[in-house]
């Protein structure tokens, strides 16, 4: 199976990643030579892959929103991975694990804005569910600059089971929740190894991913919306657990 990654930074990415093939690289003829451009054409070049012109109805038939971009490439599906070996690599890291798990997060920009964060973080691996959720496609990718392209992602059949399993292993459980349980998130020692549990767009956390939580943390909200975009809640707390772990002396995000 192929697909077709558009946007300079997901082409450039899956480029420097390696971590899947890449069948050729289109750009749009007499398309402006920006840094991002010569990049990737010095990339296909070192590694031997083909450049093909085309005019921009071409990549309008292969991808809609490649369109605009001017510069695609056709590559073979996401490399996902297994989930226990994102579990084992996290664990042998030297660092105190860190993970993400979506709870059905079905946003393609929700989810390529958290994985972007969470590549930015050092994030060890992410779990996404199979069914009822957004999967790795051209659109995430795109929305990630890339950044999906480095990380280890894997599809878990049931994020409420895979939490039990994390917890046999040693790792704590933190849900992300706007809850009257749940603590300030600067409030919480994360310095233990964990995996964050971000919830759906509407609905938040499932019942039962929410009774399995270790904990629920929350952010503070001073104005009138009583709760943010998953995918900015997602990145704060992301960045706060990065704050804590390896910041000195700073104050909360």
């Amino acid at each position: 199976m192929a697909e077709t990654l558009y946007g300079h930074h997901a082409v450039r990415e899956a480029l420097r990643a390696g971590r899947r093939q890449v069948y050729e690289i289109l750009v749009v003829r007499g398309i402006k030579m920006s840094d991002e451009v010569a990049d990737i054409l010095r990339l296909a070049q070192e590694k031997r892959i083909g450049v093909r012109q085309v005019e921009r109805d071409e990549l309008a038939r292969l991808g809609g929103a490649a369109r605009q971009w001017g510069v695609a490439a056709r590559v073979a599906d996401y490399p996902y991975v297994e989930w226990a070996q994102i579990v084992q690599a996290a664990q042998a890291s030297g660092e105190l694990p860190l993970l993400l798990l979506l709870d059905h997060v079905q946003d393609p920009q929700n989810l390529g804005t958290l994985l972007r964060t969470a590549e930015a973080v050092g994030v060890h691996g992410v779990g996404i569910p199979q069914h009822r959720a957004a999967g790795i496609t051209p659109a995430v990718s795109n929305a990630s600059a890339g950044a999906v392209e480095h990380l280890r992602v894997a599809e878990i059949a049931n994020v409420a089971q895979t939490i039990v399993a994390l917890k046999q292993q040693g790792i704590w459980i933190v849900g992300l929740e706007q809850a009257p349980q749940a603590k300030a998130y600067h409030q919480v020692d994360v310095n233990i190894p964990l995996a964050l549990v971000v919830g759906s767009e509407g609905s938040g956390l499932s019942r039962l991913v929410r009774q399995r939580c270790d904990l629920l943390i929350a952010l503070p909200m001073r104005g009138r919306i009583g709760s943010l975009n998953a995918s900015v809640a997602g990145s704060i707390a992301l960045y706060w657990v990065w704050q804590q772990r390896h910041a000195k002396g700073g104050a909360p995000i």
